[in-house]
């Protein structure tokens, strides 16, 4: 996993606000899973105990890769329209990957 780059993302969401939020992900996931071939994983998870609240997991190939995910214009408008939806500013933390398990047949799409 040496050169590889990631993200864990937390967004708070505005009460009411989650099924929009929810649905502006999904447009933004199917772009990236179509034209995104340096995103190796892009996970969305809901806390388990806040329904308002999601958690982004993002692993790219390297830095260049995300550079070019953030510049692609699917993920400009999820930058741009995601503040409609947030309580807070999200919280972003940066992270090494050091080992895990990824199969690729097991793409969740959807939810499942």
């Amino acid at each position: 996993m040496q050169g590889t780059f990631g993200l864990v993302v937390r967004f708070e969401l505005l009460d009411g606000r989650e099924e929009a939020f929810d649905e502006l992900t999904a447009t933004t996931l199917q772009a990236i899973r179509a034209s995104e071939p340096g995103t190796l994983a892009y996970f969305v998870h809901r806390d388990g105990s806040n329904p308002s609240v999601r958690v982004f997991y993002e692993l790219y190939e390297n830095e260049a890769a995300f550079e070019t995910h953030e510049n692609q214009p699917h993920v400009r408008r999820f930058l741009n329209e995601r503040r409609h939806h947030l309580r807070t500013e999200p919280e972003v933390w940066p992270v090494v990957p050091m080992d895990g398990v990824l199969r690729q047949e097991s793409d969740i799409i959807g939810g499942r």
